[in-house]
């Protein structure tokens, strides 16, 4: 048994160093498709592309307080998984979410960055539905959440890719979990569950856009 956890932890670790590495390899790329991105975004904005371009913003910008419908079904493990597929549209506005934190639905078009990221503010719903879209796990807190709790939490964060932490008060329970799809609440962070959450959801099977980045977005 003890051998197979051991199994089990160096090959997560080895995943995740995986992941860390193609992330910076991807960091490389999208230096260079930036610079071109924008020699190419200056040619079409001198050419008259500015017109498309604000009309497609304020098509975005039209649909963006919709709510997504659907209910979450708790599991025999505890985790509860929201029964309706969850929209992925861009939108430039603010999303009404029917949970909190959210898991899904439409979402800004800039994430956070989620590679072991601990904010210490509350961060906007509409980038952090990004980031869970891009596979990251999310830990968030309210006030009754004990500071022992917070630090150790914070610190497990910081060492694992494509998860990040914030405060949310106006969540239901002290401390709880969240991916696409996904949530669950833990009663302290040496709740066992914790691990068990990450080592399934961290850039897990329900992540809409597995790979895709968790740095060059938002930090604030």
């Amino acid at each position: 048994m003890g051998s197979a956890k051991k199994t089990d932890s160096r090959s997560r670790k080895a995943r995740i160093e995986e992941m860390r590495r193609a992330e910076q390899s991807r960091e490389r790329r999208n230096r260079i498709l930036t610079i071109t991105a924008s020699v190419i975004v200056v040619g079409g904005l001198v050419a008259g592309g500015a017109v498309l371009i604000n009309s497609q913003s304020d098509d975005e910008g039209s649909t963006s307080s919709q709510s997504t419908s659907g209910k979450f079904v708790t599991g025999k493990d505890g985790v509860k998984t929201w029964s309706e597929k969850l929209s992925q549209t861009h939108v430039t506005k603010d999303v009404k979410y029917p949970m909190e934190p959210p898991v899904g639905g439409d979402h800004n078009q800039a994430w956070m960055n989620c590679n072991g990221d601990v904010y210490t503010e509350a961060i906007n719903n509409v980038n952090a539905v990004h980031s869970l879209e891009h596979g990251a796990v999310w830990v968030t807190y309210n006030s009754k959440a004990s500071d022992a709790d917070v630090k150790a939490l914070a610190d497990k964060v910081k060492k694992t890719p494509y998860t990040l932490m914030s405060p949310v008060e106006d969540q239901k329970d002290p401390i709880m979990l969240s991916a696409w799809g996904k949530q669950r609440t833990v009663t302290s962070a040496g709740d066992p569950n914790v691990d068990k959450f990450f080592s399934e959801f961290v850039q897990g099977k329900q992540t809409p856009e597995p790979g895709a980045a968790c740095t060059n977005g938002l930090s604030k």
